[in-house]
């Protein structure tokens, strides 16, 4: 079927149909009966979906897990055929789907990037030119001739990535493979995304991140359940994506304000606030215990999704089996590559906490203005040390908890912040 030629993809009443079975011996029986009886319930891994990218667009595709992204991938790439509806492509298709998908496990890395080049279309005199290019990006010193069965999920994502961006394609589809690398690799896939970008190319894009999504592509398409929700602006469908995953589990809670009396309205179970076990303890000196935490928009909801600069508060609860004879409370919020954005803490702000007796819950409410972020990942870190003996001795500094900023302007947003802390 012809498209126009501005047109890269057409996706057309797209259904993927699967039937399910209780039992392997059903299969059997249903083949088998005389009446063809079903023995199978099916599922819609994709329920009419339908949809066209332009060329030179870069769209992202975003869902919770199940929702049918990678299915859909696999068709446009030939990979699964559909059970009804058609899709036409228009360009040499470059995908990195699943990690593996492609590569013989048995081979090299340098004969997998020649295996590539192979399905690709190319001979091999002409992936021996492209071989270097390849090598730079993907960086893994002489891992390059070891079976890349071996290789770690970083490794292989790296090679995988190199690859398939380096085999002249018309439309790139990434699928969620650039989360297993570490965060300066995943910078340096993203910015060369935005260089392909510049030059035409056509992109789909597979990301968990809404705010990811939004960093990089034009428009966005959000799946639910195999059926297509809404497809436009990235901003105004990530936002309803964010808030259908979110908009349940939201409560809303009453910031107190900072009286003796409010603060003992503020000692909340531990049950009101996230679990803190799966925090990462950068130290953790045994006598003081993180047991939750929440973030706090500027409408009271808790919320791990932000959209916008303003005031917020982050209350973290804490136990302590010692007496904190001088409180020295530290917050900070760091990008994925570790690096600061915002940081403070009681002394900086001039603030004096009064000792903290053993043996005691208490809570830390962290007041801050936030700034325009970019979009991104960012994490908050909290530190408690006692100034009272020596200098300062660490009772606990901590990675407490991740969230996303979404951005709609797409700026940078490093400035100073008014900020305040107080403990309950």
């Amino acid at each position: 079927m012809n498209i126009g030629q501005n047109i890269a993809i057409k996706v057309e009443n797209l259904s993927k149909v699967y039937k399910l079975y209780d039992a392997p011996i059903d299969r059997m029986k249903e083949a088998l009966h005389p009446f063809k009886k079903n023995y199978h319930k099916e599922f819609y891994a994709l329920n009419d979906v339908s949809f066209e990218i332009k060329k030179g667009e870069t769209v992202g595709i975003i869902g919770k897990n199940g929702s049918g992204k990678s299915t859909l991938l696999k068709i446009i790439t030939g990979v699964l055929n559909p059970t009804i509806g058609k899709v036409t492509v228009n360009g040499r298709i470059s995908a990195l789907l699943e990690l593996g998908a492609g590569f013989n496990p048995e081979y090299t890395g340098m004969e997998n990037i020649y295996f590539q080049g192979n399905l690709m279309g190319f001979e091999s005199e002409e992936m021996e030119a492209k071989v270097q290019e390849i090598l730079d990006f993907a960086d893994i010193g002489d891992f390059i001739y070891q079976p890349v069965k071996n290789y770690s999920s970083g490794m292989f994502a790296r090679l995988a990535f190199a690859v398939a961006i380096n085999v002249e394609p018309e439309i790139l589809i990434v699928d969620e493979a650039l989360s297993v690398g570490d965060a300066k690799f995943q910078n340096k896939c993203l910015s060369r995304i935005k260089g392909m970008q510049e030059s035409g190319l056509t992109i789909l894009f597979v990301s968990h991140s809404a705010a990811q999504v939004n960093s990089i592509c034009t428009s966005a398409i959000w799946l639910n359940n195999g059926e297509l929700m809404e497809q436009g602006d990235c901003f105004e469908v990530t936002s309803l994506y964010t808030y259908d995953q979110s908009g349940d589990t939201r409560q809303q809670i009453n910031i107190n304000s900072k009286t003796s009396e409010s603060a003992q309205d503020n000692q909340s179970s531990v049950e009101e606030f996230q679990d803190a076990k799966g925090i990462e303890k950068l130290f953790y000196c045994g006598e003081v215990d993180v047991l939750g935490y929440k973030l706090i928009d500027e409408q009271k909801f808790e919320n791990y999704t932000l959209t916008s600069a303003g005031l917020y508060n982050f209350l973290l609860k804490l136990k302590t089996s010692r007496d904190i004879l001088n409180p020295l409370i530290g917050f900070g919020i760091y990008n994925n590559l570790d690096e600061s954005i915002i940081h403070f803490n009681s002394e900086c702000l001039h603030e004096a906490p009064q000792p903290i007796l053993s043996n005691s819950e208490f809570i830390i409410q962290y007041s801050f203005q936030l700034p325009e972020l970019r979009s991104g990942e960012y994490v908050i870190k909290i530190g408690v040390d006692d100034g009272a003996i020596g200098l300062n001795e660490k009772l606990i500094h901590a990675v407490i908890v991740k969230f996303e900023y979404i951005n709609k302007k797409k700026q940078n947003g490093y400035i100073s912040i008014d900020a305040n802390i107080n403990i309950h």
